[in-house]
C-alpha cells in the first residue's frame, strides 16, 4: 500500500480488467458488424449459379430449372422448329433481338449458343406471368398460323420458340436469355457467363 492509501496493484488490476473487458466488447460489436458486409447464405443461393443436365430432354420438349428464384425455361429444338424461326421474322417485334435482355455470345436469331437447345428466363415481359409451352402446331385456340412457341394467359402475349414476341402485343420485348455455360454436352451451368467460365 502507497503512502496515500491507494493500493497501486488493486490500481493495475482493475485497469488492466476493464481494459480487456474493454476490448472484448469491441470485438463483440465489431463482428456483426463486419459480417453485415457478407452476403447471407439465402442471399448467396438465390444468386447461385445452377447446374442443369439437359442430356434427357426429348426433341420437342422442355424442362423447367429454377435461377435466381425465376424459372428457366430449357428446350431442345427440333430441325422443323429451327426452319420455323426464319419463317416467322416478318411477324416479329424484335426478330433481330437488338432489344433484348440476352448474352453477347448467343446467336440474335436462334437467341442460343448451340441452336438445338433454348433457355429463357419463362417471365412474360409485360407484368411477370409464366407464360405456357405451346409447341403444337395449329391449336384451335391460337390459330391456324401458329407453329408453336409461347403464350402468356395473363393478357395474351406471344412468342415464338427462340422467345420472341410477336408484333402488337402486350409484351413490349423477347423473352430474356440468362446467363450460361456448357460444363459438357449435356450438362449446362446457369448464372455464369461463357465467356467467364
Amino acid at each position: 500500500m502507497s503512502n496515500d492509501g491507494v493500493n497501486a496493484g488493486r490500481r493495475r488490476f482493475l485497469v488492466a480488467a476493464t481494459s480487456v473487458v474493454g476490448a472484448a466488447g469491441a470485438v463483440g460489436a465489431a463482428v456483426p458488424f463486419v459480417g453485415s458486409w457478407f452476403p447471407s447464405a439465402k442471399a448467396k443461393a438465390a444468386g447461385a449459379p445452377v447446374k442443369v443436365n439437359v442430356g434427357k430432354i426429348e426433341p420437342g420438349q422442355q424442362m423447367v430449372a429454377e435461377w435466381r428464384g425465376q424459372p428457366v425455361f430449357i428446350v431442345r429444338r427440333t430441325e422443323e422448329i429451327l426452319g420455323n424461326l426464319a419463317k416467322l421474322e416478318p411477324k416479329l417485334a424484335d426478330s433481330d433481338s437488338q432489344a433484348s435482355e440476352q448474352p453477347s455470345y448467343v446467336d440474335a436469331k436462334t437467341r442460343s449458343i448451340k441452336p438445338e437447345l433454348l433457355l429463357l428466363v419463362g417471365l412474360c415481359t409485360h407484368l411477370g406471368c409464366s407464360p405456357s409451352f405451346r409447341p403444337e402446331v395449329a391449336p384451335a385456340d391460337l390459330g391456324e398460323e401458329w407453329v408453336g412457341g409461347y403464350f402468356c394467359a395473363c393478357h395474351g402475349s406471344r412468342y415464338d420458340l427462340a422467345g420472341r414476341v410477336y408484333k402488337a402485343q402486350p409484351a413490349p420485348l423477347n423473352l430474356p436469355v440468362p446467363p450460361h455455360t456448357y460444363e459438357s454436352d449435356d450438362v449446362i451451368i446457369i448464372g455464369v457467363d461463357q465467356e467467364q467460365a
